[in-house]
């Protein structure tokens, strides 16, 4: 254990008409620091978390986290992307600089404001996260690449639209519980598995239900060394935290397998010294249903090919074995890019602290996060821990 979360704060996700990019970025830093019970004069750090890619006029973005405070001016603050994944990469940059004994104090921030982007324009920024020298023609924005991913699940391993109903509903369900949700309403089985006008096909047999929702958003925690957060209200430490990079193009791997993800899994379980047994509850990359399908697979829940029977097990389900997505998921939270990684490592906090709220899980002991960035490309993993 090198680094440990002490305080944060959250955003609703939504469509935030009445916000900026900056107004999101200062009022969760200020929260995140007066939740941690320290002021800017003891930041050592900051990292932001920001995709961007078009969806924000301001692309310099890292200094706009000294707004919140002007006794952040000259602190070292920096803006890290990694697609999809970009929230993490803020998170582990945070981690890095506290293992090198650079910073005692960092605090790092997740944003991103895409829903006052055109629907069309909105997929061609997102598609940006693939390859696009084979995937350029791919209809539908990135929900294109993973109706293409849909599709070739369902060839190899038959039509799993049940399994991904059940999951959509599942998200679904646990959202209604989460404050800080974009769609807090449980949908049932029966509306996400039926093609209709509310729920119409997407990309390849996706429905709008397996899709994540295009959201504004903001969150923020505070990093710090063990002894230091010892000496805190609380302290969250991460047993493990990976990173593996993958190929960018699809056709260089076998993508219905997301290698890098079972690899981040792997690495961070080792790490940790622990088995997915171990785990009380995870928060995973659901952004799109056919993803947090092939990721039981990867991370080791099912055998290749048999995803569908995690989820109709109820091994997943809330008061399953395993609980994936309590908060309900990007599939109900929505998914703001540079904010998502940040906020599954918020909400894994306030589980392990008892301080859930509704979305409180029984005493859990150990959380998984699993976020990814592209199709399986940039794959994180983070194993958390209340040690206070």
């Amino acid at each position: 254990m090198t680094a440990c979360i002490v305080g944060w704060a959250h955003t609703p996700f939504g469509k935030q008409d009445a916000e900026t990019v900056e107004g999101l970025i200062t009022r969760v830093a200020n929260a995140a620091l007066e939740d941690a019970g320290i002021g800017p004069d003891d930041v050592d750090e900051i990292v932001l978390g920001h995709f961007n890619a078009g969806f924000s006029a301001q692309d310099f973005t890292a200094a706009l986290v000294l707004q919140a405070d002007d006794r952040l001016r000259f602190k070292p603050a920096t803006r890290v992307e990694n697609a999809c994944a970009t929230g993490s990469a803020a998170v582990h940059q945070g981690i890095r600089a506290i293992e090198a004994k650079a910073a005692r104090v960092v605090l790092v921030v997740g944003v991103e404001q895409m829903t006052a982007t055109p629907g069309p324009v909105i997929g061609e920024i997102l598609k940006k996260a693939s390859y696009l020298k084979e995937d350029a023609d791919i209809p539908g924005g990135f929900a294109g690449i993973f109706g293409v991913i849909a599709d070739k699940y369902f060839q190899r391993h038959g039509d799993q639209s049940d399994a991904l109903a059940m999951i959509a509903a599942k998200n679904h369900k646990n959202g209604v519980h989460n404050p800080y949700a974009q769609m807090r309403k449980d949908l049932g089985f029966e509306f996400c598995r039926a093609e209709s006008e509310k729920n119409p096909k997407v990309a390849g047999p996706l429905k709008r239900t397996d899709c994540s929702l295009v959201s504004d958003g903001a969150a923020a925690l505070v990093l710090t060394d063990v002894g230091t957060a010892l000496k805190m209200k609380r302290a969250i430490a991460f047993r493990a935290a990976e990173h593996v990079q993958d190929f960018l193009p699809m056709s260089k791997r076998d993508i219905l397998k997301f290698d890098g993800c079972a690899q981040a899994w792997s690495k961070a379980l080792k790490h940790a010294g622990v088995s997915l047994d171990d785990l009380s509850f995870v928060e995973t990359h659901d952004c799109f249903t056919i993803a947090e399908l092939i990721e039981y697979e990867a991370m080791g829940l099912a055998p290749e090919g048999r995803g569908a029977d995690v989820i109709r097990d109820g091994i997943t389900a809330i008061d399953g074995k395993l609980p994936i997505n309590p908060s309900g998921g990007l599939k109900s939270k929505g998914h703001p890019i540079g904010a998502t990684g940040v906020s599954m490592h918020v909400l894994t906090s306030m589980q392990l602290a008892g301080e859930a709220g509704d979305m409180q899980l029984n005493a859990p002991k150990l959380g998984g996060i699993f976020n990814m960035g592209g199709a399986a490309v940039a794959n994180y993993c983070s194993i958390l821990e209340r040690i206070r």
